[in-house]
């Protein structure tokens, strides 16, 4: 599992929330439910998790930070389960290696989602009794740290069901993504001058990492109107940019050198096709280039006389427009070309956007107090800020100040990028 923020602040109680949260976790169940108890195991590498840990961690973040400390005479579901589901919280206690959430195959899934079950008719009766604001910020905590994980449950899936040569889809009646047609590239101006960022804490939702709102100093720069697509990064391929040294970040060089680097994740050696959570497709050239690593947007942008926007340009320019995109709710689950007539496109969906903006706290950052804060400040060190959201996230989970972050080598979560100039 890719560390993620905690949050700050809340939203709604009682029987809003109820029905929230109810909406909310039968949906990660929706989206396990294509899969086999076999797909629910795997684990094909260290950052990825199995499906069936995902649907516990969160269960467990319920019942660690919410029933255990809130809900009179609660008892653990199951004693073990705080140590193997807990995921980076050392003020909480022990965990399971990460690395080895593969070998458990006990508890089966079935336990796992009786667990869930427990869970949730506890909240439900916490609920029912104390709709205080303590209790509705964890609670909305929880649903919101779930919406994470839906999205980790995607691409991890994805990742573990792409190392099987039989190519074997995740669910294989998703609707084909349209095609559209190919989007003249433009830059739209903005002036940049005094702005300010971030969340205030107390708004209706907002991670830690978000806030404090505070001002930074932005020159003159241009925005590129849409992502950059499957077709101009094969063009880049096609004319050497894997093989010039002097686009390239050292780091990413070595990369390269070293044969990690050699075409976007899941792309056949003939750059035709690629796989998704449909199966292998035709690699469609309008859609948005997918599965790339910082270093490889980096180079792109080198290559086409550009560079990638710092994550206060991307904010002041998502600011002015509606969070509306390509979500998990369209059920594409893949990016998808941009529409036609809009003057800036994709700032959220699709994909989440690189920046060269460094995962670092905002000036005047406090974390949550306790273990809520764990995931946040120890972080923030040789991670780069993405924006935006993508086709696996949650349209009612993302806002133009919201703050992702991976290291500049991730390449199984859906990440691309879009160009920006000084102007």
């Amino acid at each position: 599992m890719h560390p993620h923020p905690e949050a700050n602040g809340a939203r709604g109680k009682g029987g809003e929330l109820a029905d929230r949260y109810t909406s909310v976790r039968r949906f990660t169940e929706d989206l396990a439910a294509p899969l086999q108890p076999e797909d629910c195991v795997v684990q094909s590498m260290p950052d990825v998790s199995p499906t069936k840990w995902h649907l516990a961690h969160v269960s467990w973040f319920f019942e660690r930070f919410v029933l255990s400390k809130h809900l009179p005479g609660y008892q653990p579901y199951n004693e073990a389960y705080d140590h193997l589901f807990n995921s980076y919280y050392h003020t909480a206690g022990t965990m399971h290696a990460r690395p080895r959430r593969g070998l458990l195959s006990r508890p089966l899934l079935a336990d796992i989602i009786d667990y869930r079950h427990a869970v949730d008719d506890g909240i439900g009766r916490l609920l029912a009794t104390n709709d205080s604001e303590e209790i509705a910020f964890l609670v909305e905590l929880g649903l919101h740290h779930e919406q994470q994980h839906q999205e980790l449950l995607l691409t991890d899936i994805k990742h573990v069901l792409a190392q099987n040569p039989m190519d074997s889809p995740y669910c294989a009646n998703l609707p084909t993504p349209p095609t559209g047609d190919s989007t003249p590239l433009s830059f739209i101006k903005y002036e940049g001058g005094l702005q300010r960022i971030g969340a205030n804490a107390g708004e209706p939702f907002c991670f830690d990492n978000e806030t404090p709102r505070h001002r930074v100093l932005l020159e003159p720069f241009e925005l590129g109107s849409r992502l950059i697509t499957n077709g101009e990064y094969r063009e880049f391929m096609l004319e050497g940019g894997y093989d010039d040294c002097a686009l390239w970040l050292s780091d990413g060089w070595a990369k390269v050198l070293g044969g990690e680097l050699a075409r976007p994740f899941y792309w056949s050696d003939d750059l035709e096709s690629e796989f998704t959570l449909a199966g292998r497709r035709d690699i469609d050239p309008n859609a948005p280039i997918n599965h790339l690593s910082y270093y490889e947007a980096d180079a792109f942008a080198r290559w086409a006389g550009a560079r990638l926007p710092t994550e206060a340009e991307w904010e002041l320019a998502a600011t002015a427009e509606p969070v509306d995109g390509n979500f998990v709710e369209a059920g594409y689950l893949e990016p998808c070309a941009a529409p036609a007539g809009k003057s800036i496109a994709q700032l959220y969906g699709d994909v989440w956007e690189w920046t060269s903006s460094a995962y670092s706290p905002y000036p005047g950052f406090k974390p949550l107090a306790g273990s809520l804060g764990e995931y946040n400040g120890k972080f923030m060190v040789s991670q780069h800020v993405v924006r935006g959201g993508a086709s696996v996230s949650s349209a009612d989970h993302l806002r133009a100040t919201y703050r992702s972050f991976f290291y500049p080598d991730a390449r199984w979560q859906y990440l691309g990028f879009r160009l920006a100039r000084s102007a």
